[in-house]
């Protein structure tokens, strides 16, 4: 059996980063593979993942940390690659139709009538969150949350270090990845490889809340 809090247990967040260790090409690709395959509420998938795996593009996303958040600018640096989580600004009808159309073709409608009921069912949520609680930004970045946790647990199995980081200027990520005329905004950052000698948090002892004071059980 696997034991999945082994990697619970060990995985911590990496403070500094070993610039000379980069991951290997198919440790990415199960990282990538991990995002693309994360849960998300009615399969909405309301996101988009900007992969930094060159100086170029590290320093590109490193020009958000100047200024008060400049003591996360060496973390994406010297990382491996760093990943750009982003979510939809808008949640457009386009986007839902075009996951219709992608669900039908993956075969997901045996029969004529799943079609229109998924299409119902996928816009009573969407129309919920639109216009009776007005928070599908809200929901939609939920949704790239989850995706986080799962790059966050994926890279401790696969013996990775991983920071995820909302210390940025938001704005100025946006700008430099032209991320609006995209449709998305940045939400979270995950710098990810193998952490530095420098590293103060490696050693230090894992601190969480007792069970009993998270669990109740009925």
């Amino acid at each position: 059996m696997i034991d999945i809090a082994h990697y619970a247990r060990a995985r911590y967040t990496a403070k500094a980063y070993d610039p000379t260790r980069k991951i290997p090409a198919p440790l990415v690709e199960q990282l990538r593979t991990l995002l693309r395959l994360s849960p998300s509420s009615v399969n909405s998938q309301p996101w988009h993942f900007v992969v930094a795996a060159t100086d170029e593009g590290k320093a590109r996303i490193a020009k958000s940390t100047h200024g008060p958040y400049s003591y996360n600018t060496p973390k994406i640096l010297n990382a491996s690659h760093v990943f750009a989580l982003c979510t939809r600004h808008t949640a457009a009808d386009a986007h839902f139709d075009t996951l219709i159309e992608q669900e039908a073709h993956d075969g997901r409608y045996p029969n004529p009538q799943d079609r229109q009921t998924r299409r119902q069912t996928l816009f009573g949520y969407v129309d919920m969150h639109r216009y009776t609680q007005r928070d599908a930004q809200a929901w939609m970045e939920k949704q790239t949350y989850l995706a986080l946790g799962m790059l966050l647990l994926g890279a401790a199995t696969l013996e990775l270090d991983a920071t995820p980081i909302e210390g940025f200027d938001n704005a100025v990520l946006d700008r430099e990845l032209g991320l609006p005329a995209q449709g998305f905004v940045s939400t979270v950052l995950v710098p990810v490889g193998y952490h530095g000698t420098d590293d103060f948090n490696t050693n230090l002892p894992k601190s969480r809340l007792p069970a009993e004071a998270l669990f109740t059980d009925i």
